[in-house]
């Protein structure tokens, strides 16, 4: 593995499992000072226990005071901010009029709130080491799906940001892009997919046929965060085995 972020430090939020669990190992074969934020102290351990160069906190990044205390902690102790990774995410299927308040604020505090706590703490930090932000928004950010009003909006949200962001600092150094993946094999998704006819649905919809695993989105992470996309910024990727590509009409022939 190369050391494209030797020097350089790395925040990476909901990074106890899956995506950011991927990215985080990623950056820290690559050299990265890696800092893992989660709400679980055995997920994050595990993480660590994979990597020499990665350290862990516990924190509610929903929380404002929490987030930004972190990201101030961690520049404070390492002395720079190269790299915010925002992969922080909850989920959960209901229509408008079953989503309740509570499920409502969860949602969007986890997947939204925190995204926005945690890049207007790190801002002034990336502007001195010209680093970047990478959001983990999904194809939910893209386009709309059924029952999954809070999801939806607080990903759409992302996405949204993640541009608004991107013309804000530009002229700052400080570079904004966001992965919007499709179904991945995480621990968050394995009910969901164990759910009758779920994975075939989704493996019928995508044009490669399967859901993303969750390196294959950690890999495009890095490579936003990394100088070889030191001219991209604003971008929303999809990472969904070409979901996104469709018009939405149906399959009628087989080639």
């Amino acid at each position: 593995m190369g050391s494209r972020f030797e020097g350089k430090v790395v925040i990476v939020t909901g990074g106890g499992s899956g995506i950011g669990a991927a990215a985080a190992l990623r950056f820290a074969a690559e050299g990265a000072r890696v800092v893992v934020a989660g709400r679980t102290r055995a997920t994050l351990d595990a993480v660590a226990a994979r990597a020499g160069e990665i350290d862990t906190r516990v924190v509610d990044v929903s929380d404002e005071v929490a987030v930004t205390e972190f990201v101030e902690e961690v520049a404070r102790t390492y002395g720079r901010l190269d790299v915010l990774v925002n992969n922080a995410g909850a989920a959960g299927l209901a229509s408008a009029e079953e989503t309740t308040t509570e499920m409502w604020r969860h949602i969007v505090g986890t997947n939204l709130d925190s995204v926005f706590f945690a890049s207007r703490a790190a801002v002034k930090h990336l502007r001195e080491t010209r680093g970047n932000i990478v959001n983990v928004s999904s194809v939910a950010g893209i386009g709309g799906d059924y029952s999954a009003v809070a999801y939806n909006a607080a990903k759409g949200g992302v996405s949204n940001l993640t541009r608004a962001m991107a013309l804000d600092h530009g002229r700052d150094g400080v570079r904004v892009n966001a992965v919007c993946p499709s179904l991945t094999v995480t621990a968050m998704t394995d009910a969901f997919r164990a759910t009758a006819g779920v994975s075939e649905a989704f493996a019928a919809a995508i044009p490669m046929g399967r859901a993303a695993e969750a390196e294959e989105v950690g890999d495009v992470i890095v490579f936003l965060a990394s100088e070889d996309a030191r001219f991209v910024t604003g971008v929303n990727l999809p990472v969904d085995g070409g979901l996104t590509a469709s018009d939405g009409q149906p399959r009628l022939f087989r080639s």
